[in-house]
């Protein structure tokens, strides 16, 4: 028994965002069945490719997201498609979008008609900035949502431009901010009975984030004051990232303790010299100079783990930063079998990163590999009770009886 088990969710996502939010629903147990439409979900066409070769059935990013989930693949522009979804969705507990503004509407197939179909089942729509308001249709990627609502302007070099995360680090954090919306949604219909449309817009979930986004947009709000990206060399003492041998380590706040980082560093005569405890006095160039050279010497004869077990002795806040091969070979991963496997038809055994946290009961589990586009089709619409004619109808063909 898993915690999700019974529940079903029809999830009509794609690309990143939503297909996270409901591969976690997926994980702890329920029976996602994922919509695609002809073609397949776009993320089939982003890389990494096995083998560098594209193919809608080898995509790394596809197999992540979409495990433990079932594909059906319905034209939602055809009489049968729409017909097909309509007892999928007498089936389900709860419905997940994730179409421009107005597409499903458009397509008659809009919050009105899962109501019609089960007035308790709520709809969650997700989209870039929410169902109303003048950025409605708006187009955004995750550059644009980040400089717009994230922590993008106080992240990078002083003198150069401003960064954002690695790779599709935000997106990520929204699925699982929609996630939480889900379960929500899901919680009022079996409780209380409510079907009700949830708007959740990507760049909402970056404004609320935790990562210092609603602090740093509160004050420029209140005072206009703005977080400016800092130097990390500029204080004489360690904050941000520094190279080391084999890599880079983040220090947070290390200027708070200078005696810690004294004793890091093996350097007591440092605790007796006045240039470096005074906050004033460690802002004077000459000082930030020698001090630089010194702490960046010890950093380069040092590889990133060493300098970890350095920092933590000291009480020190650091983390090395590490490549996924790093953390692929890293003993504590391996040792709490954060690592798991699975076959899959085209790509062959895939490890993959594994369950997010534990549970005492009820947990993660890896149950099936992502499905091959259409994989379920016929199988989901059966399972609903959907009509011969329906079921050829979508499948271009006639069925067994």
């Amino acid at each position: 028994m898993q915690a999700l088990d019974n529940v079903v969710v029809l999830d009509l996502t794609h690309h990143i965002v939503g297909p996270y939010a409901t591969k976690l629903m997926a994980d702890f147990g329920a029976d996602v069945i994922k919509v695609e439409k002809p073609g397949g979900d776009i993320a089939r066409q982003l890389g990494p490719f096995q083998g560098n070769e594209p193919n809608p059935e080898k995509s790394g990013l596809f197999f992540y997201l979409n495990c433990n989930k079932r594909s059906a693949v319905l034209d939602l522009r055809t009489a049968a498609g729409r017909e097909a979804l309509a007892c999928l969705a007498r089936r389900a507990d709860i419905v997940v979008e994730n179409f421009a503004p107005g597409t499903l509407e458009r397509l008659g197939v809009g919050y009105d008609f899962f109501k019609t179909a089960k007035p308790v089942l709520p709809l969650v729509s997700i989209s870039n900035f929410g169902q109303t308001g003048p950025y409605r249709d708006y187009k955004a990627t995750e550059l644009v949502m980040y400089g717009f609502a994230g922590e993008m302007y106080s992240m990078g070099l002083t003198e150069r431009e401003p960064v954002k995360m690695a790779g599709t680090a935000a997106l990520l954090e929204s699925g699982a901010a929609t996630s939480v919306a889900i379960m929500g949604a899901l919680f009022a219909s079996k409780r209380h009975g409510i079907g009700q449309h949830v708007d959740v817009a990507i760049s909402e979930t970056h404004f609320g984030g935790v990562d210092r986004r609603h602090a740093t947009a509160i004050a420029y709000q209140f005072s206009g004051r703005k977080t400016v990206r800092v130097a990390s060399a500029a204080g004489g003492l360690p904050q941000g990232i520094y190279p080391c041998a084999d890599g880079y380590v983040d220090f947070t706040n290390a200027g708070l303790y200078p005696e810690r980082v004294d004793d890091m560093l093996d350097h007591p005569d440092w605790n007796q010299d006045p240039r470096f405890q005074d906050p004033i006095q460690r802002l004077d160039p000459f000082v930030v100079e020698e001090w630089n050279a010194y702490f960046l010497g010890w950093m380069l004869e040092r590889t990133k783990r060493d300098v970890w077990a350095e920092a933590r002795r000291a009480k020190l806040l650091c983390g090395p930063l590490f490549t996924v091969e790093d953390m692929f070979t890293d003993d504590h991963f391996r040792g709490r079998g954060f690592w798991t496997s699975i076959d899959h038809p085209d790509l062959g055994r895939v490890e993959m990163p594994g369950r997010p946290l534990l549970m005492g009961k009820g947990g993660w589990a890896l149950r099936r590999p992502a499905p091959r586009l259409g994989q379920h089709t016929e199988e989901v619409l059966r399972e609903a009770g959907v009509a011969d004619a329906v079921i050829a109808g979508v499948l271009g063909k006639e069925v067994a009886r």
